[in-house]
């Protein structure tokens, strides 16, 4: 059976668990303050061209994302992110649960932001009566596998500075997104334009991990109180600086978030070819077959997916997604399979 469920079902890249296994045997420094991390902490600064960000190694996405938000937002203030988003549909309530509000913007099928999602919003929070958008939460790739182009990010950054928002991009397909060939954003970029983001690792080669960088000095302030607070420190912490040191110094990182990509739109490229549309096009390593409902028993017994949304009465739409690990072979060999299902004349 082929994985296509998530990109985040493989233990790790052998490099990276050669670097963690390296370390058996010494005696380092708890809670991050080590020199694992101070040295990749270092790294992630040059490769961002910004010696004054903050580095914080988080465990997870949902944790890193809660624990910033809780860390930047006044009690009154407010999140602006799409629908379809991470925080919206896939945290369980944990913005909500520190007590801040998510303010929803319906976007396209891309699932990107724009100056025209978030100005209405913040229209709306002129008053005093209503909570005040001040944070404004993107990811690339977005949860429907949109990548944000330099000229689209650069609107949103320039209309959050002109009304007081923050802007917070997550990270967690980050090697998906720079994978892809509609992607013209570089690390120096994203620390011009956000006032914090993440580079994921967790679904890019890493055991777990997110490197959560902090460019806004007026945010860098008691993040460690509040990561403390919130559970999210890590006794071992070095654990994550090795990892990331592992993934970024020799350039592995950008390497496997190609793979991602390139074997998602091999997928997507020959299911189209087999006749199986999608939902709507994807440029990174998510993709969203359109699939009659006859064929779902099959897809079954073939791979691992994820149920999507159900856009008509006869047909499913799923997600399939590659990884680091994914393979020519895989891609090739399910295809090749789904092309022998296909020719039964039941399905025809």
């Amino acid at each position: 059976m082929y994985n296509f469920r998530n990109d985040y079902s493989e233990s790790a890249h052998p490099d990276v668990l050669a670097a963690v296994c390296a370390t058996a045997g010494a005696h380092v420094t708890g809670y991050g303050a080590d020199e694992y991390c101070a040295r990749c902490a270092d790294l992630i600064r040059e490769q961002c061209a910004c010696p004054r960000a903050d580095v914080q190694f988080m465990v997870g996405g949902t944790q890193a994302n809660f624990t910033a938000v809780a860390a930047f937002l006044r009690p009154w203030e407010a999140v602006i992110c799409a629908r379809s988003g991470h925080l919206n549909g896939h945290e369980g309530g944990a913005v909500e649960a520190a007590g801040h509000k998510l303010l929803l913007a319906r976007t396209g099928p891309d699932g990107k932001l724009t100056p025209a999602h978030v100005l209405p919003i913040v229209e709306e929070g002129g008053n005093d009566h209503v909570t005040l958008p001040r944070l404004v939460y993107v990811s690339d790739a977005t949860e429907t596998g949109g990548v944000y182009t330099k000229a689209e990010l650069t609107a949103l950054s320039e209309c959050c500075r002109a009304n007081g928002l923050y802007l917070f991009l997550d990270g967690a397909r980050l090697a998906a997104a720079f994978g892809s060939g509609e992607n013209d954003l570089t690390l120096p970029d994203l620390a011009r334009l956000c006032d914090v983001f993440y580079i994921g690792g967790t679904k890019n080669g890493a055991l777990m991990g997110e490197a959560l960088v902090i460019v806004n000095p007026q945010l860098q302030p008691y993040f460690f109180r509040v990561k403390k607070q919130r559970g999210a420190v890590l006794a071992k912490g070095w654990l994550l600086g090795v990892q990331f040191d592992a993934l970024l110094r020799g350039g592995l990182y950008w390497e496997l978030g190609r793979n991602s990509t390139a074997m998602a739109q091999r997928l997507q490229a020959g299911l189209a070819g087999l006749g199986v549309p999608m939902l709507s096009p994807s440029p990174s390593n998510q993709i969203f077959p359109l699939v009659p409902d006859g064929l779902l028993p099959a897809l079954d017994r073939l791979c691992t997916y994820e149920f999507w949304s159900k856009p008509d009465a006869h047909h499913t739409a799923v997600r399939l997604v590659t990884s680091f690990a994914t393979t020519q072979a895989d891609v090739d060999g399910f295809l090749a399979q789904l092309q022998k299902v296909l020719q039964r004349p039941e399905l025809g």
